[in-house]
């Protein structure tokens, strides 16, 4: 069923007072509240839902506000339900009339909302948040002509992963999994398991790496054990050999891969899509999530760097083989097409599209280039401040959504955040300038009538 939308109805309470009365209209917040098109959001997000019977949803503008506050304050679910009780501006940016003095929405409800639009919908919000940006004067449509593309990485909310750490965990799972359906195992070895980690650690830090890889050898032994000792236990009995499948698939792969292996290879057990991405950083090696391709404009806009386009790339693919499909899904994105795209050297020897090929400049580039557009490449690195403000402030540094969807949507709801955060400040700044003029004009009357 779809989704009972919310209107302002213009009615009062007698014994409640509503928020257009209580609050500061003109505060940025409520401005934002005002130049978002929600009908265009209700559209988007309500097309994933159906005219069957059921009860209907919570309202769009509850959700899509709810997503938009979160990743444009850097709060956990459970602290912007917190924050959603005290303060009325979030209330008024979600849609209420009334101040709620309970939660009107289960916390577990943004999670299943955030499933349900998956990547494709929420699209919709950066969308949005260029309207918003053209609408406002915080950005021209012609800003969005020239942009600058770079990847990065996206980590994701795991332990820094060691052989011996992901085998003596493999082994817990199944363990604890044989204890929850009554499977007896021969042997659990949770003691010696434990004292066999604990000397590969220390061996480790002494570097003696000797008796380290004994400990090691000995960790793998007991996953194998425990590993061979389900499979005895549940033979012919299909439903245990449905429950365990998937544990026993990862831990046959934890205890079966080495360390100079090629190929795709398990660095976390409650997250095995996660993956090994070096970047070259001095101080960070690898790091461990998904890459991520992001697009800002090459010009910095009166109200700030918007992001135009932002997208996970699972497989860890080579940069430059990236843009033949970002760069189309931006133009449909934006509405517009993209006269020049500049890159780092990482993107050499890039699959563009034919009609997109000689618009990509690389930076150090000699060939095809005049003066004009020297300028363009020696803006290539105003992306970075970008990134850094996307990991530290937008919850794209730490990824704590599950699975690939998770990794996509976190991506694109931290650009959105991003980009009303920009809006946000750049409202407060009219705000501001608004309020010097009229400082000024009424202190130009006084002189005027004081003389």
């Amino acid at each position: 069923m779809r989704p009972k939308e919310r209107r302002d109805s213009g009615q009062k309470d007698l014994f409640r007072a509503r928020l257009d009365q209580i609050v500061d209209m003109g505060h940025p917040l409520a401005k934002l509240a005002g130049s978002v098109d929600w009908g265009f959001l209700e559209a988007r997000f309500g097309a994933a839902y159906t005219d069957k019977p059921g009860h209907p949803p919570l309202p769009t503008r509850l959700m899509a506000g709810l997503a938009i506050l979160k990743h444009m304050h850097d709060l956990s679910d459970e602290a912007l339900c917190e924050r959603w009780v005290e303060n009325p501006y979030f209330q008024l940016f979600c849609g209420e009339e009334f101040f709620q003095h309970k939660l009107r929405f289960d916390r577990s409800s943004m999670t299943r909302w955030r499933q349900r639009m998956g990547e494709e919908k929420l699209v919709a919000l950066i969308q949005e948040s260029l309207a918003v940006a053209t609408r406002t004067r915080a950005a021209k449509p012609a800003d969005f002509s020239k942009v600058i593309v770079d990847t990065t990485v996206q980590p994701k909310a795991v332990a820094h992963p060691t052989d011996a750490k992901l085998m003596h965990r493999a082994r817990e799972r199944l363990v604890r999994l044989a204890k929850k359906h009554g499977v007896a195992l021969r042997q659990s070895y949770e003691r010696v398991g434990k004292h066999a980690l604990i000397a590969h650690q220390r061996y480790a830090h002494a570097k003696q790496f000797k008796r380290a890889n004994r400990a090691l050898r000995t960790l793998r032994t007991y996953l194998g054990r425990t590993a061979r000792d389900v499979v005895r236990k549940i033979k012919g009995k299909a439903a245990l050999e449905s429950v365990f499948a998937h544990p026993l698939s990862l831990a046959w792969r934890v205890r079966d891969q080495r360390q100079n292996q090629r190929g795709k290879k398990v660095y976390s057990l409650h997250a095995p899509e996660v993956e090994c991405i070096g970047k070259g950083k001095a101080h960070r090696p690898y790091e461990f999530g998904v890459k991520v391709s992001l697009a800002t404009t090459l010009h910095r806009s009166r109200g700030g760097q918007f992001i135009a386009h932002v997208k996970a790339l699972p497989g860890n693919p080579y940069d430059g083989h990236t843009l033949g499909v970002v760069v189309p899904e931006m133009e449909t994105q934006i509405g517009a097409n993209i006269e020049r795209v500049v890159v780092d050297r990482g993107y050499r020897g890039h699959n563009a599209p034919p009609e997109h090929r000689f618009r990509v400049y690389i930076s150090g580039q000699k060939r095809r280039v005049a003066e004009a557009i020297e300028r363009d490449l020696r803006r290539r690195s105003a992306v970075e401040p970008c990134i850094g403000h996307l990991k530290a402030e937008h919850r794209m540094g730490r990824n704590h959504l599950a699975h690939m969807t998770g990794d996509a949507a976190n991506a694109v709801l931290a650009a959105a955040g991003y980009n009303f955060r920009r809006l946000l400040a750049w409202l407060r700044l009219l705000l501001r300038l608004w309020l010097a003029a009229l400082i000024n004009a009424d202190g130009s009357q006084n002189l005027i009538a004081a003389a």
